[in-house]
């Protein structure tokens, strides 16, 4: 287990500082770049609670455990950042992986401010109020995606899947909102076909879209290039729900094949004030432009400094007062309520977009649709 320390960490090693747990994916197979820009949201926001005195009047730190993905992994660093004493736990991009430490730290009563992962039942068993949630639940980010989908006149919508909770889901989600509206949802399981036998698919099933519910780079990137080199599917709109689009590695490996490509991002139209100073000092830390997931990263420290220093580091404490959260955060004012059907409590609005890098100038985005 990759174990890093912040500044503050490796200064203050006397224990004086308020700890909070942090997951994040710094190691494959997990998305390194999303695991990066998580990151850089959060000490950013640390630095900056720090520079302003910390929480009463003791610093913030990061304790960070990277969990490649692995929902094993993370459940162990959630045992281990319990007994090393944090306050609290943040983090995570991988939903799945999420849900194992959401799952973990309600068993060990461990308050957890869910940063950029998306599953409706973080905790499958049961409601907790010890966890909380920044991102928009699945449902209603890949309902609005639906809902692009439709309006752009798509009624014969294949999916690309691989195995995953996550992606079962959310092919579940486009069928029954899509399925009203006379569309069809053509699934296609990459186990059994290859990219070339996808594109005959695609043709046979007269599909107008393909989503691609996979991994990246693999298997997503072959697809890709399959499908933008196959004369027969020049027409056939390719779409990320899951926002693989996002990160420069994207461009990198797909060049002009990655643009035009829809996916879901989590950013407003305008960024509050505080957003458009945090985007400057993220774009120098990244050296590139941030993507919403460190925004989420800063928004997860700002939340939990707001809390700590009007509740202090009781455990019991913290996860009470997720219902009385006010914050002005980087994409508007963050309050937690109960959703139906959502196991945690949960930001209600966060902004959702369906975007697509721009085919003329693929550094830009251009929103499609907003939700």
């Amino acid at each position: 287990m990759t174990t890093r320390s912040t500044p503050v960490e490796e200064k203050r090693a006397d224990g004086a500082s308020v700890r909070i747990g942090t997951l994040v994916p710094l190691t494959r197979p997990g998305w390194v770049e999303a695991g990066q820009h998580l990151l850089a949201g959060l000490e950013l926001a640390v630095g900056e609670v720090n520079d302003a005195g910390g929480v009463g009047g003791r610093p913030l730190e990061l304790v960070v455990r990277d969990t490649a993905a692995d929902p094993q992994k993370a459940a162990a660093a959630v045992d281990e950042l319990a007994q090393l004493g944090v306050a609290a736990l943040a983090g995570e991009y991988h939903s799945v992986v999420a849900r194992a430490a959401a799952t973990r730290a309600d068993a060990l009563g461990l308050p957890y401010l869910c940063s950029s992962s998306v599953l409706d039942t973080l905790t499958p068993e049961r409601q907790t109020d010890w966890v909380a949630r920044l991102s928009p639940p699945q449902s209603r980010g890949w309902r609005i995606y639906a809902d692009f989908l439709l309006a752009a006149g798509h009624s014969r919508i294949a999916v690309a899947t691989q195995p995953s909770v996550y992606w079962a889901s959310g092919t579940r989600i486009l069928r029954d909102h899509l399925a009203p509206h006379g569309a069809t949802v053509i699934e296609l399981d990459m186990r059994s076909l290859s990219p070339t036998a996808l594109c005959d698919a695609l043709v046979d099933n007269r599909a107008t879209a393909l989503l691609l519910l996979v991994g990246h780079p693999e298997p997503a990137v072959p697809i890709v290039k399959s499908v933008r080199g196959d004369q027969r599917l020049a027409e056939i709109v390719i779409g990320a729900p899951a926002g693989q689009p996002e990160f420069a590695e994207w461009a990198t490996s797909l060049g002009e094949d990655g643009t035009g490509i829809p996916f879901l991002r989590y950013l407003p139209e305008r960024l509050t004030p505080l957003g458009a100073r945090v985007e400057t000092a993220l774009r120098e830390r990244l050296t590139q432009a941030p993507s919403f997931v460190a925004y989420e990263g800063y928004d997860t420290v700002t939340v939990l400094a707001d809390v700590l220093r009007s509740q202090g580091t009781d455990r019991a404490r913290i996860a009470e007062s997720w219902p009385r959260v006010t914050v002005e955060g980087t994409r508007g004012q963050i309050r937690f309520s109960r959703t139906p059907g959502i196991s945690v409590w949960q930001w209600a609005w966060p902004p959702v977009q369906v975007v697509d890098r721009d085919p003329a100038e693929p550094e830009r985005f251009r929103v499609l649709h907003t939700g």
